[in-house]
């Protein structure tokens, strides 16, 4: 069974600074892991950025010039570093990857780790 085990999230001050990890464990030779989502109270899902294997990054407007992905293909690890951090970034940030053995509907089937809470105090 996969995992993608999601790590680093906590309690911040406005200006302060986090780095999320996310790896997957288990079986996961065909797991891909691509991005970070996130989810406010009462909000729906989106997109906070996103990185393929071989390294094309894309950001939400709302965290440009302030967050930084990375990958370590070595490890099928993803990070997210999260500088200047605001009130609005509070959120659930969730892991997102490809199932790459698995297409249903012409797309991989997604895996999503269990969520990390980052929360910041204005």
């Amino acid at each position: 069974q996969v995992q993608l085990v999601e790590s680093g999230g906590g309690l911040v001050q406005t200006g302060g600074s986090l780095r999320l990890s996310c790896t997957a464990s288990g079986r996961a030779t065909y797991i891909i892991v691509k991005a970070w989502y996130r989810q406010a109270p009462g909000e729906q899902r989106e997109l906070v950025a996103s990185i393929t294997k071989d390294g094309s990054i894309n950001y939400a407007d709302s965290v440009k010039g302030r967050f930084a992905i990375s990958r370590d293909n070595a490890r099928n690890t993803v990070y997210l570093q999260m500088n200047d951090l605001k009130p609005e970034d509070t959120a659930v940030y969730y892991c997102n990857a490809d199932n790459i053995a698995t297409i249903r509907g012409n797309k991989y089937v997604e895996v999503w780790g269990q969520g990390t809470l980052v929360a910041v105090n204005s």
